[in-house]
């Protein structure tokens, strides 16, 4: 079976102990695929699920940023290299082969965090076939990319901080309004006290009950929508 995906961007590929199941695409947040990007496709991988983790940065040289206040303006600044249009693509590119792959027994969804929230998102409005499930953590694209709302069919998990100041709450509200207008199969849920990032274990972000309780309802959400068994 083989243990690699070709695709115009590197990408890493992890299988589950089983050796098979359904499968993630895991989008990178803005500093990179990171030691906690890297965890994170673990902790999936640990599941039960086939993870593809394609370094969405890969036309810029794959840099990985340090993550917190002394990486970020390099960070904002590498976004602003990215190209979205070819990053869109790279994403759908990234879930047809993992569609394809031999690993795969069950449906292929996609996750994503910060950046890559924003990114899965645009990509679950194109892609065809549709990704079976999207996940979307903060999306930062989001409040950009609303028009793309009603072609975003998939079941969907939203989280969000209710504190996050580059996401206000009156956007997060509208955020809401706009993916589950029209749609059944849209969970949408906020975290008191929690400001953006705030899975990421980096102290600037970091909020430890949000994170808990979003990775929990996560894991039931995709244990129900996408199971492993």
């Amino acid at each position: 079976m083989a243990d690699s995906i070709e695709l115009d961007i590197p990408a890493d590929l992890l299988l589950p102990d089983s050796g098979s199941g359904p499968g993630l695409v895991l989008f990178q947040e803005i500093f990179g695929v990171t030691d906690y990007i890297r965890s994170r496709a673990q902790d999936l991988a640990d599941l039960g699920y086939v993870v593809l983790v394609p370094h969405f940065y890969g036309h810029l040289g794959d840099p990985v940023l340090e993550e917190g206040g002394a990486g970020l303006p390099q960070a904002m600044g590498t976004l602003e290299k990215l190209d979205w249009e070819r990053a869109v693509k790279d994403g759908v590119a990234a879930l047809d082969a993992l569609r394809a792959h031999p690993a795969i027994s069950g449906g292929v969804g996609a996750l994503g965090f910060c950046l890559g929230g924003g990114l899965a998102f645009n990509v679950a409005a194109v892609a065809d076939p549709k990704p079976d499930v999207l996940v979307s953590y903060y999306g930062s694209a989001i409040p950009s990319l609303l028009g793309l709302a009603p072609d975003v069919t998939s079941p969907s998990l939203h989280h969000f901080g209710e504190d996050d100041t580059y996401i206000p709450i009156d956007t997060v509200r509208d955020i809401e309004r706009a993916v589950t207008d029209g749609h059944d199969d849209v969970t949408f849920v906020t975290h008191p006290g929690a400001g953006h990032a705030f899975d990421n274990p980096s102290p600037m972000f970091h909020h430890h009950g949000a994170s808990q309780e979003a990775w929990a309802k996560t894991v039931a959400w995709l244990t129900a929508k996408l199971p492993t068994g």
